[in-house]
């Protein structure tokens, strides 16, 4: 029964007799939406007896109007000391993390905007083991997957306390004071944590998502703490900052210190036409070549799944002698070939924006090809930017942008990398652009 703490449950869910022992809640709001995920019931979705019921959200059960929902009230957890992490963090990173602290003591909702590779998960941990410590529930979720297995691996090792993950092909759910999860997996849980930290909050499909926004708020305890970790800010969460809905910290600087790399900008025609060809733009595969000759990992980014996929088989032909991977969302064993291509097993690895975020990569250059494809937004391109210049063996690298025509995501992308490298200090970090 414990493992029932702080969750949330339908009707046929539970027994006749876990059903005595919950507590209820109606299944419909005022505004006649679904409790659990605030999709409005339509009439078009009725059973043989006239109620409605919830399509939006029915892979979690299905949530009917005749029927109440049903949760077990969490309880708070032994008191421990749950970190044993014993890194250092720069001035910047202790300002952010002692502000953190505070803004959890007033109950206050905040938003850390912070560059790519600023050190966000390190920064967090103290207000987290201050949360667990004090026999608090903590929840640190990701819109996606391989986010959320890389934070797991990195708490593990970090935190003393048991963790959970919970995603799709998780394991079954334990109850710990701790627990990384997909953002959807929240729909699952109600006045559970005393403090939620969304991570990578401008990423599809949580930004612009009412579902996942309503499962983050059922979540949260009333009197918790949200927490927003993004590199690129949403119009959603600046409104919300406006509105004095939440408290917005900065960090525009990299934790070695250095500056974010600005792309550079390299016309490319034709690409698209060659590929079909099963050839390669010259010009790109000299490129590539150059690049193969400085030894460090080369991560190249395609918009779409078949273009990626055509791209690296091409690879293939033209550098027989390099290990090449490709990886999209569709990809099955993709956690096993990113593990290769860290290792430098494989020295080339193409991707689609399934690796945009979440993901380090030391010394690693980066192409992003058809860069002004409309797949890519400002949002995403910041992202993939941020792979370049993490590691403190190697803050800088190779960050290329080919275009057959710059569009206002590229230029806006640039713009605010170059804003962010300004407000750490740097002043105007130069780019190259080339037209030929």
């Amino acid at each position: 029964m414990t493992d029932y703490y702080g969750r949330l449950f339908t009707h046929h869910q539970l027994t006749e007799e876990e059903r005595q022992q919950a507590q209820t809640l109606p299944s419909q709001t005022a505004d006649k939406a679904c409790f659990r995920c605030s999709t409005v019931f339509e009439d078009r979705h009725q059973l043989p007896n006239g109620a409605r019921y919830c399509r939006e959200c029915i892979l979690l059960g299905r949530v009917r109007t005749d029927e109440e929902l049903y949760y077990f009230p969490q309880q708070p957890f032994p008191p421990q000391n749950s970190l044993k992490w014993q890194g250092q963090l720069t001035a910047w990173q202790q300002g952010i993390s002692d502000a953190l602290r505070q803004q959890f003591q007033a109950r206050k909702d905040t938003l850390v905007h912070a560059v790519t590779g600023a050190g966000k998960t390190e920064m967090i941990y103290q207000v987290v083991a201050d949360t667990i410590d004090a026999g608090g529930a903590v929840c640190l979720a990701s819109p996606r997957i391989d986010v959320c297995i890389e934070l797991y691996k990195r708490l593990q090792h970090d935190f003393t306390c048991p963790i959970s993950l919970l995603h799709g092909t998780a394991d079954s759910y334990f109850r710990t004071p701790l627990v990384i999860a997909t953002t959807h997996q929240l729909l699952k849980f109600y006045q559970a944590f005393d403090l939620v930290l969304i991570d990578e909050v401008d990423a599809f499909p949580y930004v612009d998502n009412p579902m996942l926004y309503r499962a983050v708020d059922n979540a949260v305890k009333d009197d918790g703490v949200t927490m927003f970790l993004t590199a690129t800010s949403t119009d959603e969460l600046d409104r919300k900052v406006r509105a004095g809905e939440l408290h917005r910290l900065r960090l525009p600087r990299r934790f070695h210190g250095n500056p974010l790399v600005v792309p550079q900008k390299l016309w490319l025609a034709h690409f698209d036409k060659h590929l079909k060809k099963n050839k390669m733009v010259p010009k790109l595969a000299q490129k590539i070549a150059e690049q193969r000759q400085t030894g460090f990992p080369l991560l190249i980014f395609l918009p779409e799944i078949r273009m990626g996929q055509a791209f690296a088989q091409l690879l293939a032909d033209y550098f027989p002698d390099q290990g090449i991977g490709f990886v999209s969302s569709q990809t099955e064993n993709r956690l096993e070939i990113v593990e290769q291509f860290r290792k430098q097993e494989i020295q080339i690895l193409v991707t689609t924006t399934i690796l945009e975020r979440g993901v380090t990569f030391p010394c690693v250059d980066v192409f992003v090809v058809q860069a002004n494809h409309y797949l890519y937004t400002s949002s995403s391109l910041i992202q993939i930017s941020g792979r370049v210049g993490r590691s403190m063996e190697r803050p800088t690298g190779e960050l290329l942008f080919f275009h057959n025509g710059t569009n206002r995501a590229i230029e806006k992308a640039i713009q605010e990398i170059r804003l962010m490298n300004q407000e750490a200090g740097y002043g105007t970090v130069s780019t190259m652009s080339a037209n030929s």
